[in-house]
């Protein structure tokens, strides 16, 4: 047979390999997809809960170092035993399915047992498809590159959760990344200095270097600001990280938009921040746009960026009818821009987020700032649950 190759940019995916194998003898075809971009600085996880055959159509990106799950069935397809691939949800159980089936013939010659168990839990794969009671799907990829189709985007999807975590050290050594085990330097005094180390563009991949800074907001605390600018394709990105600690109490932050002027105000939006335009029926999740150090403007333009150059919301796989509809909410979107009176909402669980009081140190009649306790659910999403920072030490088993 004959494999195509092809090298492609998706917006949303940056680079992947596309390979295509078709045989003209028995007319057998099959694509996989492998990344050729960069590995995220998070992996990802992404849980949905499958209640509907719609469900099952959900467009997947799944790389070959992505694992899934199935915990009604404890089922689990463990990475890097498949190739990347871009599929559904019921295209996944249908290879899944397919791999158990290729040694069944041999297993009922020598174990017919074996092959029996594996009959039945290949019956309980396909009843899955029939979705006649509601399970869990769970795709994991510590690379952070694997992606399941939210089809009421840009709104939230209920059913769908995402969440960024921290590589372990196993799970970098798995990705061939380098663990640096040496421990750190003492603590030095960086204010002053504007450090500089080398990267590759996340654009073209070509050698680029990024700028830290150590900044302090007036008025706020300090913040760390990574500035990367690329000579080859001019590509221009920032990237801003709290510098302290997560506060004891969560921060939610509500400007009622009012005039133009409202645009030109600075904005720092965590990592852990989700924004919210209620007019607008619009809401970004934490850990989406990642950490950025802009202007309200800035922060619109970047929501509008997200959703025209995702392939699933304005691409080839887009419907006409959702199309119609993301259109109309960046019309919307563009009217926020000073024509229409809305209310912007950044909602920070950790405290590290900040919005700028034109009128400080007097208070902004149009500016609201609450803080609020927060639940277990944000504590353990913030990893703040099994944080002992008192009492840590090894204690004796037996008094000396």
């Amino acid at each position: 047979g004959v494999t195509r190759l092809l090298l492609t940019r998706i917006p949303f995916f940056k680079e992947i390999i596309v390979s295509s194998f078709s045989c003209d003898s028995c007319s057998w075809s099959n694509t996989e997809i492998q990344s050729a971009g960069r590995i995220q600085e998070q992996g990802v996880r992404y849980t949905l809960a499958i209640a509907s055959r719609q469900d099952m159509n959900r467009e997947v990106v799944k790389t070959d170092c992505a694992s899934a799950r199935i915990p009604e069935l404890d089922f689990e397809i463990p990475a890097f035993s498949q190739k990347g691939v871009l599929t559904t949800i019921e295209g996944i159980i249908d290879r899944a399915v397919a791999g158990l089936e290729q040694d069944q013939p041999a297993r009922r010659a020598t174990d017919k047992e074996m092959a029996r168990k594996i009959d039945e839990f290949i019956g309980k794969l396909r009843q899955l498809k029939e979705v006649n009671s509601p399970f869990t799907f769970i795709l994991d990829d510590p690379s952070g590159n694997s992606f399941v189709e939210n089809p009421r985007a840009p709104q939230r999807d209920e059913a769908l959760v995402v969440t960024h975590y921290r590589r372990s050290p196993q799970q970098s050594a798995m990705l061939g990344l380098e663990v640096d085990a040496k421990p750190p330097d003492a603590a030095e005094d960086l204010r002053d200095e504007v450090l500089q180390f080398n990267t590759n563009c996340p654009e073209c991949n070509a050698p680029a270097s990024t700028n830290m800074k150590l900044v302090q907001i007036p008025h706020f605390k300090e913040v760390i600001i990574m500035a990367t600018n690329c000579d080859s394709c001019g590509h221009r990105t920032n990237e801003v990280k709290s510098g302290g600690a997560i506060e004891p109490r969560g921060t939610r932050i509500t400007l009622r938009i009012t005039d133009p002027s409202d645009m030109t105000r600075d904005i720092l939006k965590s990592e852990t921040c989700s924004v919210e335009i209620p007019e607008l029926e619009f809401e970004l999740g934490m850990g989406a746009l990642g950490g950025k150090f802009t202007t309200l403007e800035g922060l619109l333009k970047d929501i509008r960026d997200l959703v025209e150059k995702n392939p699933f919301t304005l691409g080839d796989s887009s419907t006409p009818s959702r199309t119609g509809k993301l259109q109309e909410f960046i019309g919307k979107l563009q009217d926020v821009k000073g024509k229409t009176q809305a209310h912007f909402i950044m909602d920070d669980p950790a405290g590290n987020s900040y919005l700028q009081n034109v009128y400080a140190p007097e208070e902004d009649p149009e500016l609201r700032v609450q803080r609020y306790e927060r639940s277990f659910e944000q504590n353990e999403e913030l990893g703040l649950n099994d944080m002992k920072t008192e009492g840590y030490e090894t204690q004796p088993s037996h008094p000396p």
